[in-house]
């Protein structure tokens, strides 16, 4: 039998403990779904207060059977930094009693950055199964696992299931009321000298609402499919209209693209690129429009030092690969596209966490 030294057992025991800990990383995914479609966030919050696991059991549509059980799903997000849980006296005993996090909060339904929806769209089957065809997806010629899976591309499907496309529009919602605070907040220059803002592939419009309210003087219009904003109405300075983007783009001083360019192959960012130039307004000689982007930069040396961020980084960028044909982009493809599509120039300022603004220029 060959000879194992003790540092080798050591060794071995400890990438044991990473293999395990990441194949079953997909249970705290689900672990969360589970404590998000059970309502656990929201009962807490409108407890008041901390609630003991009895409570809780009362207040959920859990079966008094599972409180044992409860306890353990609670146990786990405890640990991954959703909820927090203190020992309080009870009937002749003591038992766990658990609080909100500012992790958990982002959860509650009336949070008006609410990732309840993001939930509900990743870890629902739409987004998780394409990962079952990955392996046979790298064998053939599709654009995506999503397509080897469903037989047809994520925005097709959107296109015909209602539901589909509810998720897509309420995941993307919270987002970016959050994100367009954080612009307001982070990067109020950028807006300086702006009379008028399209907000490409819009959706609800959260993100243009949160500019609007908050630069009255700028006219904001949402521009998304028909389907989209159909039904949405528009007021004093924000307004809605329907189209494609690969065929045209309002006129505006500025274009903004958040989220967007990250769903599409390169040749179709160039395509969405060009009309968003030939969209901007040139207000004067000297000066002309821009477009500014939202999304990430991969290999950036201020945000991804930060491993959670690279992590996060990584992660999207298999899930493009997965459900759509996009990635996640390095500045060398970011600037590849600008200049594919006739710009100049373009600053990135790394301000948004995982996410950077991008200003491109003419």
């Amino acid at each position: 039998m060959e000879f194992i030294s003790e540092e080798s057992i050591d060794e071995l025991i400890q990438v044991q403990t990473h293999i395990w800990n990441h194949t079953f990383s997909f249970a705290k995914s689900m672990s969360l779904r589970c404590a998000v479609q059970l309502g656990i966030p929201d009962a807490i919050n409108s407890h008041g207060r901390s609630m003991t696991l009895s409570e809780l059991v009362a207040a959920l549509p859990v079966h008094p059977t599972k409180t044992h059980h409860l306890h353990r799903l609670m146990r786990l997000l405890v640990h991954l930094g959703f909820f927090t849980s203190e020992k309080v006296a009870g009937d002749n005993h003591f038992q766990e009693s658990y609080s909100l996090t500012p992790a958990s909060r982002l959860l509650l339904k009336d949070n008006p950055f609410t990732y309840k929806h993001f939930i509900d769209l990743v870890l629902g089957p739409y987004l998780t199964k394409p990962y079952d065809s990955m392996s046979t997806w790298f064998q053939n010629d599709d654009s995506s696992p999503f397509l080897t899976e469903f037989g047809e591309t994520l925005w097709d499907k959107a296109g015909h299931e209602s539901e589909l496309n509810r998720m897509i529009n309420a995941s993307m919602g919270g987002d970016s009321s959050l994100i367009g605070k954080a612009v307001i907040v982070k990067c109020k220059e950028v807006f300086e000298g702006l009379t008028s803002l399209v907000d490409v592939a819009g959706g609800t419009g959260n993100m243009a609402k949160a500019i609007a309210d908050a630069f009255p003087h700028l006219n904001c219009t949402v521009f998304d499919q028909p389907r989209v904003v159909g039904d949405l109405q528009g007021s004093k300075n924000l307004n809605f209209v329907g189209g494609d983007m690969f065929k045209a783009v309002p006129p505006a001083d500025a274009v903004l693209l958040k989220w967007t360019l990250h769903d599409w192959r390169d040749e179709d960012c160039v395509k969405i690129l060009k009309n968003c130039k030939e969209a901007i307004t040139i207000r004067n000689e000297k000066q002309g429009g821009k477009v500014m982007i939202i999304d990430m930069v991969v290999g950036d040396q201020t945000s991804d030092a930060d491993d959670k961020i690279t992590e996060s980084k990584l992660l999207f960028d298999i899930t493009a690969m997965s459900c759509l044909t996009g990635k996640q982009r390095n500045e060398k493809e970011w600037a590849n596209l600008f200049f594919s599509a006739g710009f100049s120039s373009y600053k990135i300022n790394p301000v948004l966490g995982p996410r950077a603004l991008i200003e491109v220029y003419p």
